[in-house]
């Protein structure tokens, strides 16, 4: 269990006090440009719509919604239908969100979690997926932390074969996607694989960190002065993300990071999935980021 209780918010997320943060805009919002989005949302919960019916949706004066009718036609986000006497939105309104990508699931999911880790633990949490060869970090809270060993790890590429978060993912994966990662390795990373001992060495490593549960970086891998530990994020025998903490090796023993910082990250993991499942559900769309 975690040192202290976590405080969870309605989704079962680790509740994040943010107040006031980022709660008042700079400038007056512009109300020609909220009218618009309304009227364009309310334009999109029906196939077509009068005037009359989008009064009575927006409740905004008929002659505001002619005038911004006119404008989005002329945008192009807006058709006038004459034989179904109404308007409706063009195809052009689905350009609003070609450029929206948002966080995969497991990083919306950890987020929460993540930080309560290292408001608790004080060392740096990331969470890391898989892109081709290596894993690629897409969340860190090492700003967040007073006693991190990294001063920036986003978008930071680690290798499958040294690397705690790497590893972890190798060690975890289906057997068939182990099989071709390591392929892989064998082809596009002959050198590194070769430097870490072979291909034999690697399945024997591997074999012990499914054996422990966990994963961490070499002691000869740079820079000597910090470590990591990791853990897989595992979904239905499918390792979603690997999430890593980060920590100086003169602070923490092997054996603290064992009996107390793996449980901990491991019970974190676990409450990560079960928030991955509601977000596929549609259940946990209010949780705090």
């Amino acid at each position: 269990m975690l040192d202290d209780p976590l405080v969870l918010d309605d989704n079962g997320s680790p509740a994040i006090n943010d107040a006031g943060a980022g709660s008042r805009p700079s400038y007056r919002p512009v109300h020609a440009v909220q009218r618009a989005l309304t009227l364009l949302c309310a334009l999109n919960t029906r196939g077509v719509s009068s005037i009359d019916a989008l009064y009575r949706s927006t409740g905004l004066p008929k002659p505001t919604i002619v005038r911004l009718m006119e404008t989005l036609i002329a945008e192009g986000y807006v058709t006038k239908d004459k034989k179904q006497g109404g308007y409706l939105v063009t195809s052009l309104v689905q350009s609003l969100s070609c450029g929206f990508h948002a966080d995969p699931l497991v990083v919306q999911a950890g987020r929460p979690w993540a930080s309560a880790l290292t408001r608790r633990l004080q060392w740096p949490i990331s969470i890391a997926l898989l892109d081709e060869s290596d894993v690629v970090i897409r969340f860190s809270t090492v700003s967040d932390s007073p006693v991190s060993p990294a001063h920036a790890t986003i978008n930071m590429r680690l290798s499958l074969l040294d690397r705690a978060m790497g590893l972890s993912y190798l060690a975890f994966c289906p057997e068939g996607e182990r099989e071709i990662l390591l392929h892989i390795l064998e082809t596009s990373r002959a050198k590194d694989l070769a430097a870490a001992g072979g291909r034999r060495s690697i399945e024997d490593r591997l074999q012990l960190i499914r054996q422990d549960g966990y994963s961490t970086r070499g002691k000869r891998v740079e820079p000597l002065s910090s470590g990591t530990v990791a853990v897989p994020i595992m979904d239905d025998g499918r390792v979603l993300a690997t999430m890593g903490m980060g920590y100086f090796r003169s602070a923490v023993t092997e054996e603290r990071i064992a009996q107390h910082y793996v449980p901990i990250m491991q019970e974190s993991a676990a409450h990560i999935v079960e928030q991955v499942r509601l977000l596929r559900r549609g259940d946990g769309s209010r949780q705090v980021a």
